[in-house]
């Protein structure tokens, strides 16, 4: 057995891919979900199917009582974390600065932000050396917007990507001494519904070919990215950003 990841988000796209794989390598997993649990159930199923062992366990994780009882209920349920996917995020439609409201915005920096803070210091109290833990890896999503700046229409998402950069960083630097590596995945153009939750259904279609690799990416290889970066392959792997965005 592997050890025990938990993946936010984890109930479509890059965080259900990342938690089916993890599963075939041989982790078990807590998949975290926040209003699909149908869709997490299909994944939990899929994984038993496959000869894994998955929960799935409701939380909205920008809300800190429901981030202590999801790290608790792994606790019980599953044992000692010791890896983290910190994937759970959102985007709005598509808006200039203009159109842009304060709520939005909060709610922007709430679930993309203040969600892999508190995520990741639950699992720093459960990892960490100083704190009898046997160490770990944490992976944060960020997103290749960080590097674009997200104009026309996502500056804030891009914002909030910008921000997990930093706390990466900072986060890795901290906790290396207490045996935790800390990194970050920048996903570029991927096939999931982030696209429609935009507003923007033409997308991939559209911006594939201008990727410098001529297309857009799968989940498959982001989860991959992912699944290294926690592995004790990256065991020398801390305090980086690993773009899989096709040279785009």
């Amino acid at each position: 057995m592997t050890g025990v990841l938990i993946v936010t988000g984890g109930s479509r796209g890059i965080g259900a891919t990342t938690a089916t794989l993890g599963a075939a390598r041989g982790y078990t997993v807590a998949v975290n979900y926040n209003r699909n649990p149908d869709r997490a159930a299909a994944v939990v199923e899929e994984i038993g199917r496959a000869g894994g062992r998955a929960i799935a366990i409701q939380g909205d994780v920008g809300n800190e009582a429901d981030v202590v009882r999801l790290f608790e209920t792994v606790d019980r349920e599953l044992g000692r974390v010791t890896a983290l996917f910190n994937n759970a995020g959102v985007i709005h439609l598509m808006k200039p600065i203009t159109e842009l409201g304060q709520a939005e915005l909060e709610s922007m920096w709430r679930v993309n932000i203040t969600s892999q803070f508190l995520c990741a210091r639950e699992a720093a109290r459960r990892m960490s050396t100083r704190h009898g833990g046997q160490g770990g890896a944490i992976v944060n999503m960020s997103s290749a917007a960080a590097r674009l700046g997200g104009a026309n229409g996502s500056l804030s998402y891009a914002a909030s990507k910008g921000a997990i950069d930093t706390f990466t960083c900072g986060l890795a630097l901290e906790l290396a001494p207490q045996g935790i590596r800390v990194n970050a995945v920048r996903p570029g153009l991927i096939e999931t519904e982030i696209h429609d939750d935009m507003g923007d259904e033409t997308r991939l279609a559209r911006l594939g070919p201008m990727v410098p690799l001529g297309r857009h990416g799968r989940p498959e290889e982001v989860a991959e990215a992912v699944l290294w970066l926690l592995s004790p392959q990256a065991s020398y792997v801390t305090n980086s950003i690993l773009d899989v965005g096709g040279g785009r």
